[in-house]
């Protein structure tokens, strides 16, 4: 499902843990390719079912495994660059535009699982600081995440986090 301007609807998962860390997940051959877990949303589908759905396809959690603290008032864009859109693919998809959601882990890490999809996403995992991602995310999807988190970093801190950015 791609929108009249050409941009695909996506849900974005932050998931922080007791810690104040977040989820960071390197993607299935992706030469140190780091994201955190994301999707389409599928026709029909409200955002919050993406959610749920891509939770448990990326990364095997269930509804009650998490607790959702908060998401992005609206939708967030990226452009892909042109060398990753597909030619020939009617409507172009020239981009995403992602509703991001803020969720608390109440299971232990060793919930996560990365093998409970037939296709996997992502190979490994790890908890990093919350600005970490910032430097690490490919640069076509580093304003989002800028945004996504600042907004986000409200529900999670009150406001901005004091830790320093990239720590």
């Amino acid at each position: 499902m791609i929108d009249a301007q050409g941009f695909r609807p996506n849900v974005g998962i932050v998931i922080t843990n007791d810690d104040g860390r977040l989820l960071w997940a390197r993607r299935v051959g992706g030469r140190n390719a780091w994201q955190f877990p994301q999707g389409g949303i599928n026709d029909g589908e409200k955002p919050e079912e993406a959610l749920y759905r891509e939770l448990e396809e990326e990364v095997g959690l269930a509804p009650d495994a998490v607790e959702v603290l908060g998401s992005t008032r609206g939708w967030l864009r990226y452009r892909l660059p042109k060398q990753y859109q597909r030619k020939g693919q009617q409507p172009l998809c020239i981009g995403q535009k992602q509703k991001w959601y803020l969720l608390r882990m109440l299971a232990p890490d060793d919930a996560v699982s990365l093998s409970h999809n037939v296709k996997p996403e992502f190979d490994h995992w790890e908890w990093v600081s919350y600005w970490y991602p910032l430097n690490e995310v490919v640069y076509f999807k580093r304003e989002v995440y800028r945004r996504a988190l600042k907004e986000l970093a409200v529900p999670l801190h009150g406001g901005l986090p004091a830790c320093k950015r990239g720590s």
